[in-house]
C-alpha cells in the first residue's frame, strides 16, 4: 500500500486526536469538546472518505464494527455495571464499604492496600473490566472520605487491574498471546514475571510513600455490615472465576433485596436507581459504539495492514525484531482500543518475525501481552478507562497523569528489550 493510501486509511484517527486532544489542550479544558462529539465527527469523516466502497457498504462496515459480538458483550456489561453501581450507591453499600475499609486500614496504607487488592483480584479473575467495576466505586468513596484525589485513587485501581490482565492464566490476552506464539502459559508467566514484578513492586513503594500523608476521618460512622454484602459477594464470585455478567446480576439482585428489607427504597425506588445508573452509562455506551465503527473502517481501508507492513520492513537484528513486535502491537491497540484484538491482529506476523530473527517465543508472547496492556491502560478511549471514568464521574483524561503502573511496566518492558532481559529468554 502506498504512503498516501495508508495515511488516508489512518486519517480518521488523526481527525479524532486533533478534535479531542489538541483542541482540548489549546482550550486548557478537556470538557470543551465532548468525546462523543469528537468521535461522531471523526466517524462521519471516516464514512465520507472511504471512497473505495459505495455509501451503503460504508455504513454497513461502520455498523458491523459498532455491533460485533465482543462489542455488544461489553455494552451489556456497561448496562449491568451502571445499574449495579447506582443501586448499590443508593442503598448505601459504597458508604458502608468505605467505612469498613477505613476501620480496617490506617489512612497511610489505603492507597497501597487498594493497589494490592486490585492486583490480587485481577490476577484471580483475569479481567481488568471486572476489577474496575468492583473497586472503582469504593476507590472514589475512599477518596471523598479522606479528602484525597479521586482521579489518583481511580488510577490506582486501573493500574492494578492491568497487572492481572497481563499476568493471569485465565486472561484473554494471555491465552491469545501464548496460542499465537506456540508456548505454554506457565513459561510465558515466568518471563512476564521478570518484567512486571519489579515495576509492580516499585509502584507499590510509590503508593506507600505517596499515601503516607492520607489521614482517616476522625469520626468514622458505624459500619452497616449488611450493606457491604453485595460487594463482598461480587468480589468472591469474581475471584472464583464466575462470568462478569452473572456476577453483576447477582450483585444487582442482592442490592435490591437488602435495600427493600432495610427500607432504603421500595421496589419502584430500586427500579429508579437502576434506571438512573443505566442512563449514567449512556455516554460510555455511545463512545464505545462510535469507536468500534470508526476503527472497523480504519481496518477495512487497510490502516492496520499499513502499520504492520511499515513497522516490519526494516528489521535487521533480534533486538530490532523485539522492538518492532512491541511497536506493532502498541500501534494496533491504539487503532483497535482492544488489547486482545490487537494481539490477535499481529500475533501471526509477530511469530514470523520472531522465528526469522531467533526471538524466544516465550519472550515474544510476553512482549505482545505486556505492550498491549500498557497501551490499553493509557488510551483515554479504551473500554477500561471509559468504564473507570464513568463509575468515578470523571473525564478519562483526568485519570491519565496518575497511571503510574501502566507507564512503569511499559518502561520496564522497553528496558527488557534494550538490555536483553531476562538473559535466559533473550
Amino acid at each position: 500500500m502506498s504512503n498516501k493510501k495508508g495515511l488516508l486509511a489512518l486519517s480518521p484517527l488523526m481527525v479524532f486526536i486533533a478534535l479531542y486532544l489538541i483542541t482540548s489542550l489549546v482550550a486548557r479544558d478537556f470538557y470543551k469538546v465532548p468525546i462523543t462529539v469528537a468521535f461522531m465527527i471523526a466517524s462521519i469523516y471516516a464514512v465520507a472518505t472511504s471512497w473505495n466502497f459505495p455509501l451503503p457498504k460504508r455504513i454497513d462496515m461502520f455498523s458491523k464494527g459498532a455491533g460485533t459480538s465482543n462489542m455488544m458483550m461489553m455494552l451489556w456489561i456497561f448496562v449491568l455495571a451502571g445499574a449495579f453501581a447506582n443501586s448499590a450507591k443508593t442503598m448505601g453499600s459504597i458508604d458502608a464499604t468505605v467505612n469498613m475499609t477505613l476501620c480496617l486500614l490506617p489512612g497511610s496504607m489505603l492507597m497501597a492496600g487498594l493497589f494490592l487488592a486490585s492486583c490480587f483480584i485481577s490476577l484471580s479473575i483475569g479481567t481488568s473490566v471486572g476489577t474496575i467495576v468492583a473497586l472503582v466505586p469504593i476507590a472514589a468513596g475512599l477518596a471523598t472520605s479522606t479528602a484525597s484525589s479521586i482521579p489518583m485513587m481511580t488510577a490506582v485501581v486501573v493500574g492494578g487491574a492491568f497487572f492481572g490482565d497481563n499476568l493471569s492464566f485465565i486472561s484473554d490476552t494471555t491465552i491469545v498471546a501464548t496460542s499465537t506464539q506456540g508456548c505454554r502459559m506457565s513459561d510465558k508467566f515466568r518471563v512476564n514475571s521478570f518484567i512486571v514484578m519489579p515495576a509492580a513492586f516499585l509502584i507499590l513503594l510509590v503508593y506507600v510513600f505517596t499515601g503516607a500523608d492520607i489521614q482517616s476521618p476522625a469520626d468514622i460512622p458505624d459500619v452497616a455490615f449488611v450493606k457491604v454484602i453485595p460487594y463482598l459477594v461480587v468480589l468472591v464470585c469474581a475471584v472464583f472465576g464466575m462470568n462478569v455478567m452473572a456476577v453483576l446480576t447477582i450483585g444487582l439482585v442482592l442490592t435490591g433485596t437488602i435495600g427493600m428489607i432495610d427500607g432504603t427504597y421500595d421496589l419502584y425506588g430500586w427500579f429508579g436507581a437502576m434506571g438512573d445508573g443505566i442512563l449514567g452509562m449512556s455516554e460510555l455506551i455511545i463512545v464505545t459504539m462510535l469507536a468500534g465503527g470508526l476503527l472497523e473502517i480504519v481496518r477495512c481501508n487497510g490502516g492496520i495492514e499499513y502499520i504492520i507492513s511499515k513497522m516490519s520492513a526494516h528489521i535487521k537484528t533480534k533486538r530490532g525484531a523485539e522492538f518492532s513486535i512491541a511497536a506493532l502491537v502498541s500501534l494496533t491497540d491504539i487503532c483497535t482500543a482492544n488489547n486482545t484484538v490487537a494481539i490477535i491482529t499481529v500475533g501471526g506476523i509477530a511469530k514470523q518475525i520472531g522465528d526469522r530473527f531467533g526471538v524466544d517465543n516465550r519472550k515474544c508472547a510476553s512482549i505482545l501481552d505486556t505492550f498491549s496492556c500498557c497501551m490499553q491502560g493509557i488510551i483515554p478511549y479504551g473500554a477500561q478507562m471509559l468504564m473507570a471514568a464513568g463509575l468515578a464521574k470523571l473525564n478519562p483524561i483526568e485519570i491519565i497523569p496518575y497511571l503510574y503502573y501502566p507507564l512503569a511496566v511499559g518502561v520496564m518492558a522497553l528496558l527488557a528489550i534494550l538490555f536483553r532481559y531476562p538473559k535466559r529468554y533473550s
